[in-house]
């Protein structure tokens, strides 16, 4: 279908984590957001081809999501607000 080239480019993997993060959230926002004007983009074409780019849209939402958990799953736990090391007794 589609490689993880197009979606995670090897620069992209020298980023910090809480940017790609970052970056993959707000792909996701806009490939969803645009679900609705793919109806508009695609209606003058024949039934199959309205199938198929909805389909495709679909599966680049899917593969995001996917990544976006992916990311989330290997950013390491932060700390709690008030969670600091405890300093040692003077």
């Amino acid at each position: 279908m589609f490689s993880a080239e197009l979606l995670l480019p090897e620069k992209f993997a020298m980023l910090p984590n809480a940017y790609r993060i970052h970056r993959v959230q707000k792909t996701l926002r806009w490939f969803e957001d645009d679900v609705a004007l793919l109806n508009m983009r695609v209606k003058d074409l024949s039934a199959e081809r309205q199938q198929s780019a909805r389909q495709f849209a679909a599966a680049l939402i899917t593969r995001t999501r996917a990544e976006l958990e992916r990311l989330l799953a290997e950013e390491p736990a932060r700390a709690e607000v008030g969670d600091s090391p405890c300093e040692p007794a003077d």
